[in-house]
């Protein structure tokens, strides 16, 4: 438990609920009820071990924060995940109510060790531990079958290091949701291309061979996606998505729109990840503070490039 005023705020709230859920417990001294509440939460937050974070705001002395949240009476309790506000309560609750509102919204036990494993494991992809990295993310899996992220960093690492089998094992239970997660539609997209040069003849081919049927044919659509996979799997995704937009622009609906499918996943894919909690690419916190000049923001060069190739479908499609 900590105390919490308008300048420790955005720090130990709303930055802190990027990674752990915060329940914030508006009281103040002089309230009854706050006095039963109390010491329940801090309880139950050592019982959790962890799973969330229990902050107090006293509303007399920080009354812009109570108003802010629109505090009307005390105790009142509020939950943040990821910056903002899901959940709350009013009044001294008993410790199972209390508990039953923790659970739907902490993960558990099993979830966070899930959780800590994919941190771990994408520290290790970061210093080039690929086979550490992936035992890491299995054990999350193993941990929580139902971690998205676990399951989408597994895939990736699999295709890059080549074991196909192995990561269309793991793909699989995605790719039968409803609806299907983009980033598993991506992933799949990515797999087949890989599929494809190791079991296709034509996958084979040496790119010239690719370039003569174009040069014969612009709308050799066949040999322009064939060429896209080949690129794909050698890691010239540019050249893929160049290939790709050659399709898109002179028939967008060819073979199902496998082209212009196959370019979302792409782009998907070559996505950077946007960091948990801390600045947004327009240099604000999560909580709207200004951190920095706009001219100190630079955008990521593979963000770039990523928007780039979306103004380019953009400007196909429409």
């Amino acid at each position: 438990m900590i105390d919490v005023t308008a300048e420790t705020f955005e720090a130990e709230v709303i930055a802190a609920s990027m990674t752990t859920p915060v329940l914030v417990d508006f009281w103040a001294p002089w309230c009854g009820p706050c006095k039963t509440l109390g010491p329940l939460l801090e309880k139950v937050e050592v019982a959790y071990e962890g799973r969330f974070k229990l902050v107090k705001i006293d509303s007399d002395q920080e009354q812009q924060l109570a108003a802010a949240f629109g505090i009307k009476s005390i105790p009142t309790c509020v939950l943040l995940k990821n910056g903002q506000p899901v959940d709350g309560f009013m009044g001294a609750v008993p410790e199972g109510k209390l508990r039953e509102f923790l659970d739907k919204h902490v993960p558990g036990e099993n979830e966070v060790l899930a959780e800590a494993e994919v941190a771990e494991a994408e520290a290790l992809l970061e210093s080039g531990d690929l086979e550490t990295a992936q035992a890491k993310l299995m054990q999350a899996l193993e941990a929580n079958p139902d971690n998205d992220d676990a399951r989408f960093d597994l895939v990736k690492l699999l295709i890059s290091m080549g074991q196909l089998k192995t990561a269309s094992t793991v793909l699989t239970p995605c790719l039968s949701q409803i609806p299907l997660k983009l980033r598993f539609e991506a992933l799949k997209h990515w797999l087949d291309a890989w599929a494809f040069v190791t079991t296709d003849p034509m996958g084979q081919w040496p790119l010239e061979k690719f370039d003569q049927l174009i040069a014969a044919n612009k709308r050799d659509f066949e040999a322009r996606y064939a060429k896209a996979r080949v690129l794909l799997a050698s890691d010239d995704w540019t050249g893929a998505m160049d290939e790709l937009l050659e399709i898109i622009m002179r028939d967008k609906k060819w073979n199902d729109e496998a082209a212009r499918k196959t370019m979302v996943g792409l782009l998907e894919l070559l996505t950077p990840v946007a960091p948990k909690g801390g600045a947004d690419h327009s240099g604000k916190s999560a909580g709207g503070i200004e951190l920095m000049g706009k001219s100190a923001v630079q955008e990521d060069p593979q963000a770039a490039m990523v928007s780039s190739y979306r103004r380019k479908l953009s400007m196909m499609l429409n």
